[in-house]
């Protein structure tokens, strides 16, 4: 029987030539290695195609060099050599390549105050790419908070006052009674709005670092805005988690003020950019800012 050579239609030249900046695939199923445990990631893989002659790329050659990120751990230099692979196996058609993986990170956070703790997702995103020979990373992050409206509170402080006033107008003060009013349900009348926020944060990273900062650049987050959502939470936990909100009311614009200030002083970071999103619990909109740094 006759052997027959394979087609290859990609080999072939193209009749109207142009170069493209980017040819891959998107949404390729991968496990990849992370803080010593497999994590299920979505990828994206390309590079691109210089040669405007060629008819396409190898998408293959980039499906099976992603196979590098299930037996080694994922970091920046990880990231690096796969990069490297995908153009040596363009040689000659490409001269970038990109990478994009989005995955779940889970971390098991402590109660306020109890000895409870559970499991919180934080969506990650990581964008990498070799152009003109220059290696870039990025990592990006959403960070649930919940956030106090300064300006509810004052407005519920002004109806606690006036109805404190109503009540004691006649009254002799005590001690005692005032403790007992504050402690009813008719004495604090009115109550803030909070709604549950989200920090999107993307920080591009040192080119020579050894790991990826996930769980660090999470804790600086949660630490400056002071109000991380909870998991398993007993009654302390929940007053504590009162307390951290009467603490640090704040609009949209005091949260991206705060995580700007925050994000300066990482010394791993070379430019960032964020923006905080308040679901308002008031009104059917939200409350948005953003900010960036050397972007």
């Amino acid at each position: 029987m006759t052997s027959l050579t394979l087609p290859d239609i990609a080999a072939q030249p193209q009749e109207h030539a142009a170069p493209l900046d980017w040819v891959g695939m998107c949404g390729i199923a991968l496990p990849i290695y992370f803080d010593g445990r497999h994590v299920s990631a979505m990828a994206d893989a390309g590079v691109s195609l210089v040669d405007g002659t060629a008819r396409g790329i190898h998408m293959s050659r980039l499906y099976l060099a992603l196979e590098a990120l299930e037996q080694q751990p994922l970091t920046p230099l990880a990231i690096r050599r796969l990069l490297a692979d995908f153009l040596a196996s363009h040689d000659g058609l490409s001269n970038a390549a990109y990478i994009n993986l989005a995955f779940d990170y889970l971390l098991k956070r402590p109660a306020l105050v109890s000895p409870l703790a559970g499991w919180k997702r934080y969506p990650i995103t990581l964008e990498a790419k070799i152009e003109n020979e220059m290696f870039h990373v990025e990592l990006s992050v959403s960070v649930p908070y919940s956030s106090t409206c300064p300006c509810s509170a004052a407005l519920a402080r002004q109806l606690i006052q006036q109805q404190f006033e109503a009540d004691f107008a006649e009254k002799q003060l005590e001690r005692s009674s005032v403790l007992e009013w504050l402690g009813s349900g008719h004495g604090i009348v009115a109550t803030p709005h909070s709604q549950r926020s989200q920090a999107l944060i993307n920080v591009r990273l040192q080119n020579n670092l050894a790991s990826l900062p996930i769980t660090e650049l999470i804790d600086r987050i949660e630490v400056s805005l002071g109000t991380a959502v909870q998991t398993a939470v007993k009654r302390a936990d929940e007053q504590a988690f009162a307390l951290a909100n009467g603490q640090n009311l704040m609009f949209c614009e005091d949260a991206a003020r705060r995580l700007h200030q925050s994000l300066r002083q990482l010394e791993w970071a070379t430019a960032f950019k964020l923006r905080v999103e308040h679901a308002e619990s008031l009104h059917a909109h939200d409350a948005v800012a953003s900010s960036q740094w050397q972007w």
